[in-house]
């Protein structure tokens, strides 16, 4: 099989969720022996053109240069250079800048959209955006072979809003079981003894309420806050409402994996508020490192954790979790040992990628006939 990926800054990750699945999964396929080629950014700071038999397509990405109008011509050169070469497939990774593009996409080529959340839905844009953000969705429907759902939810949506059918495939996680107190140590903070979140420091990530909830809390205890902080208007409010307040870290943004593991693994409470995407890969990788929960109340949170974490909805719920030990002592190992469970269960990386790739060939014989 000869399979594009489009949609991604780049591999190895070092920005999201996109990019880590696209590293697990062209890693993957290489493996297995497929040719495949995933488009990077060429500011991407790996530079080679080819990483681990996966081959790597650096195009022009003016987003430095110009902002967020970078991402169209960027995936538009990734597009046009789609249309040199003959992939048997081509897998999107999201839609919010490609689907403009849609129609030039390759004809003899399967396209395969994974459509990623409700992209419309983030408040921290603007109505305009926000309405070309639904049209942009329905493109990518309309112009798609086939679609890929990465939670039932969005499945649910894609079904009721387009009567369109696509396939659910959830992301994956490896579950952690190497925990090292002296990596903890190096962010300034005792095991168990600290709470922490994950995420872009967007709006609809509900950040804005779980620090509120911290502030809230009469029990001062440390929350690292994850996620780049320097790169947008949000990111500098946050730090500018909680400068004040000494147990709120901004950390930045960390991309080692054994870092991040290590800081859910000892952490007391992980806060998980993001509210519109599908099943977010940073909540399996809490849940594969032994994290206790405490995640925003809504299907696509639910879907996945079920009754093993707690839920909030306002800041109230948050500085009562904090402040009533009995919440962390009472769920702690019942929540973690059913959520590395499931982990193993349902959303270990290898069962992800086989089902992909199974997937992936089911579509190609298709359309052979």
């Amino acid at each position: 099989m000869k399979l594009a990926i489009l949609g991604t800054r780049g591999i190895p990750n070092n920005h999201g969720g996109f990019e880590q699945f696209a590293e697990y999964f062209s890693l993957y396929m290489a493996n297995k022996g497929h040719d495949i080629s995933v488009f990077n950014s060429h500011t991407h700071p790996y530079q080679l053109k080819e990483w681990n038999g996966v081959k790597i397509i650096h195009k022009n990405d003016p987003e430095d240069k110009i902002g967020t109008a970078g991402q169209f011509i960027y995936d538009l050169n990734c597009i046009r250079h789609c249309r040199k070469e003959h992939f048997d497939i081509i897998l999107q990774l999201g839609y919010t800048s490609s689907s403009i593009w849609s129609k030039l996409l390759p004809k003899n080529s399967i396209i395969i959209t994974n459509m990623d959340g409700l992209e419309w839905k983030r408040s921290k844009y603007k109505k305009p955006v926000r309405k070309f953000l639904k049209i942009a969705e329905s493109l990518a429907v309309k112009n798609s072979d086939y679609l890929v759902s990465d939670s039932i939810g969005i499945q649910n949506y894609i079904k009721k809003v387009y009567n369109k059918e696509s396939k659910y495939i959830a992301y994956g996680a490896d579950v952690f079981n190497m925990p090292d107190k002296s990596v903890v140590e190096q962010y300034n903070v005792e095991p168990y003894k600290y709470n922490m979140l994950i995420a872009r420091l967007e709006p609809e990530n509900n950040i804005e309420t779980i620090l509120d909830g911290v502030s809230l809390a009469k029990q001062k205890e440390i929350i690292l806050v994850i996620g780049k902080h320097d790169t947008s208007k949000f990111g500098s409010h946050l730090k500018n409402k909680y400068q004040n307040q000494e147990n709120i870290k901004f950390v930045g943004g960390v991309y080692n994996m054994n870092h991040l593991n290590n800081l859910r693994y000892y952490s007391k409470f992980y806060f998980h508020g993001h509210s519109v995407g599908g099943t977010n890969p940073s909540l399996l990788e809490a849940m594969a490192s032994g994290a206790l929960i405490v995640a925003n109340d809504n299907i696509f949170n639910k879907s996945i954790l079920k009754l093993n974490a707690l839920y909030f909805k306002e800041p109230k719920n948050i500085s009562n979790i904090i402040d009533d030990n009995s919440f962390f002592e009472k769920n702690k190992e019942a929540f973690k040992n059913n959520n590395i469970k499931e982990i193993k269960l349902n959303f270990n990386w290898n069962l992800i990628n086989s089902q992909y790739e199974n997937y992936l060939f089911s579509k190609l014989k298709g359309n052979n006939g």
